[in-house]
């Protein structure tokens, strides 16, 4: 009997991991996974805190500006713009990198690669970049950010931000040489830790001069980032985080109704919380929230509150840069964090 049910158990789980891989297989989480990547390991390499799937507005065009990861440390500020290129890259004599290889085996032409949507995250086999346009957009994006800190009473000194473009995928491969301020895969990796007495790396510049900002304008800095309009993020039981914007739940009313309490003006995160018994899934889950605390960069300071809803209760969600709205069963998610 008990060996009846041990293979049950496998069988089902197998079946349930397959069809889960499935419905996420559509979902473009390897760039949003990356820039999380780059901020940990930034902040392991030269410290301070790493803001990641920023949206800062724009006073000149109403909007508001992508920005992948701003690096905060006592030295500078870093806008790092991550580009998760695969395959091997050539360029071309205009400038542009044409990605060939990658995980579809093929390569397609573009007549004009001026045409491509600027602020398409992810670049799929076949497309091209030209690197100026693309240091040009995140030099452009350091602009709109250092005018919006400078709105909120933090003016940077001369020489205090930078740009970087890193592409730390391993399956970028190139005999090419790019710009000081791209960072190759290669590069990456060989990057050091770096301490206040041992400069390495491509903030040594930066770091060898000048005085380090002083506390009070770093700590106002950190709250004004921390507070800053930024993506909402899924984070998924499979270790992949999806960034883009939250729109509702959906499931029964009973649920839904549970749930009216949970919205970005009040909410900032929320945790899932589900038991099991021999690996089964539960049919229904306890989702974990507390109030927003505006007075500690927006994290939640209050008491948490639960709620128990069925499992199979869905986040409606609206991917970064894709035109297809996604639903997420609540029992396949760890958190979702909202933006104010």
């Amino acid at each position: 009997m008990w060996l009846e049910i041990i293979c049950g158990l496998v069988i089902y789980k197998l079946v349930r991991r397959f069809f889960s891989d499935d419905e996420f297989s559509d979902v473009e989480t390897s760039d949003s996974t990356a820039l999380f990547s780059v901020a940990h390991r930034l902040e392991k390499l030269y410290g301070g805190k790493a803001y990641v799937g920023l949206r800062i507005p724009d006073a000149d065009t109403a909007s508001r500006q992508d920005i992948d990861v701003v690096l905060v440390t006592k030295g500078e500020v870093v806008v790092v713009g991550v580009k998760n290129l695969s395959g091997f890259v050539t360029v071309t004599s205009d400038g542009s990198w044409v990605c060939e290889g990658g995980k579809h085996h093929r390569t397609e032409t573009y007549p004009d690669p001026v045409i491509r949507t600027p602020m398409a995250f992810t670049v799929v086999v076949g497309d091209f970049l030209n690197f100026d346009i693309l240091l040009a957009e995140v030099k452009k994006q350091a602009s709109v950010l250092e005018s919006y800190l400078e709105q909120r009473g933090v003016t940077l000194l001369e020489g205090k931000l930078s740009c970087r473009v890193i592409i730390p995928n391993p399956s970028f491969r190139t005999i090419h040489a790019f710009p000081s301020e791209v960072t190759t895969y290669e590069e990456w990796q060989h990057l050091k830790p770096v301490s206040k007495n041992k400069l390495t790396g491509w903030v040594k510049g930066a770091f060898s001069t000048g005085k380090e900002m002083q506390e009070s304008s770093h700590q106002k800095l950190d709250f004004i980032l921390g507070t800053a309009p930024m993506w909402d993020r899924v984070e998924l039981k499979s270790s992949k985080i999806v960034l883009g914007e939250f729109l509702e739940f959906k499931g029964k009313q009973e649920d839904t109704l549970a749930l009216r309490h949970i919205k970005r003006s009040k909410i900032d995160r929320i945790s899932i919380q589900q038991t099991s018994m021999l690996g089964f899934a539960p049919s229904r889950l306890q989702v974990l929230y507390s109030y927003r605390d505006y007075r500690s960069e927006g994290s939640s300071g209050s008491e948490s509150k639960e709620v128990t809803v069925r499992s199979s209760t869905e986040v409606v969600f609206q991917p970064r840069d894709s035109a297809k709205i996604k639903k997420f069963k609540l029992s396949s998610l760890i958190s979702l964090s909202l933006s104010a």
